[in-house]
């Protein structure tokens, strides 16, 4: 029969995969539309209010297509709305933010070394660092300084670059990170459902009333749509980065994760330019190497220095020392030291391996207990770890992780 952990798990994989799932969709959809905008050309005998055309092929056909500035003249019997790619994706990543980060706040989100939080207090920080993102930039956007994109920008990034050094403050790595990413992501949907969609739809009434609708609606529209595309790689690098420790396992993750930023913006760049058929700026590519062996430098002092092992050292929970006195954590534990301790350690013995795979760390008793449920489902009810079973871990040591975790959780 199945545990609640399994279940919890499954539940887990099934939100990222539909998160990841609405993010293409959502993502294609937004790369299409601002490639297709930026192509746009002129052309004798178009329409009234027609500001350009494009002419593509694809699966065998031909397709025509036409944007209007503003609106064409009349409302068309059919129309097309891109919403909910963007909706469902923010949706799915909310779920799956609560699955993760929120019920694991213990192993995934508090780092008592930075901040001592009790796990309502990190839940409370964690939504609330997320919706305050919307709140400034929204703000900043219909200031003055919404006439002056290029120095708005600027100042965004200034935004991002303090936000990530706070998170990094508060939280592990890794959820700082995805914070910062998640914090990005609500921005680039509360842009589609607070406000391009709304002055889609008072436009629309427009049409419908017989009233000629006024461009600035659609101006708004685009600035904030403009956004979300220079946004969009940054926050799948961000959503991607609790995967690799060399990303969030350093001191200078907070820069690390500004800097991809940039990055985000030296590719969009060229492909914008490209798609306006303005030319092929190389030298965006070379801006990007430049970035991207910064943050690899940057990411060569996790887990040495004094802070690391004082994170390391500190004395179990309550939680953990619930686990660590569990019927059979002492043969638990030494099926942990000998068949995995090689690799998750401090300074890792085996070969080629410089860090901790995922920052995982399992040396003390509270160590171990810290990734119980972990350990639970990665070595004990299935055989993901250790890869490839190169430490041989016995199924009589397998069984023994089952049952102490069991022990622990009551049954």
């Amino acid at each position: 029969m199945l545990d609640f952990a399994i279940l919890w798990d499954w539940a887990g994989f099934a939100l990222r995969w539909l998160h990841v799932i609405t993010a293409m969709a959502w993502i294609g959809t937004s790369f299409y539309f601002i490639a297709l905008d930026l192509g746009l050309t002129r052309a004798t005998g178009m329409p009234r209010g027609v500001t350009g055309e494009e002419w593509q092929v694809h699966g065998g056909g031909f397709y025509h297509v036409q944007k209007y500035a503003v609106a064409p003249q009349r409302m068309p019997e059919h129309l097309t709305w891109f919403k909910w790619e963007s909706y469902a994706t923010w949706l799915s990543g909310a779920a799956l933010l609560a699955v993760l980060y929120w019920a694991g706040a213990e192993l995934y989100l508090i780092d008592p070394s930075k901040a001592d939080l009790a796990i309502w207090q990190a839940i409370a920080l964690s939504a609330g660092s997320i919706a305050v993102g919307w709140v400034i930039y929204d703000a900043l956007c219909k200031s003055r300084l919404g006439d002056r994109p290029t120095l708005l920008m600027l100042i965004l990034f200034g935004l991002i670059l303090v936000m990530s050094w706070t998170l990094n403050q508060i939280f592990t790595g890794r959820a700082a990170l995805l914070h910062l990413g998640a914090f990005t992501a609500t921005i680039m949907t509360a842009n589609v459902f607070l406000v391009i969609m709304p002055n889609q739809r008072i436009v629309v009434a427009d049409l419908k009333a017989g009233r000629t609708p006024e461009p600035k609606y659609g101006q708004i529209a685009k600035l904030r749509s403009t956004h979300n595309n220079y946004l969009t790689l940054p926050v799948i690098f961000l959503m991607l980065s609790n995967h690799y420790p060399l990303a969030f396992g350093t001191e200078w993750a907070w820069l690390i994760a500004a800097l991809v930023f940039l990055m985000g913006v030296t590719i969009r760049h060229y492909f914008n330019t490209m798609h306006a058929r303005k030319g092929h700026p190389n030298w965006t590519w070379a801006a990007t190497a430049v970035i991207f062996l910064l943050i690899a430098w940057l990411s060569t002092a996790p887990m040495r220095g004094e802070h690391a092992l004082q994170a390391v050292d500190r004395d179990p929970t309550a939680a953990e020392a619930g686990m660590i006195a569990a019927a059979g954590f002492s043969e638990a534990e030494a099926a942990v030291l000998g068949r995995c301790s090689m690799c998750h350690a401090r300074e890792p013995v085996w070969a080629g391996l410089h860090w901790p795979p995922k920052g995982v760390v399992l040396e003390t008793p509270a160590d171990i207990a810290r990734h119980a449920r972990d350990i639970y489902l990665q070595a004990g009810v299935s055989h993901a770890m250790p890869p490839g079973n190169l430490t041989w871990m016995e199924p009589e040591e397998r069984a023994a992780l089952v049952a102490w975790y069991r022990a622990a959780r009551g049954g």
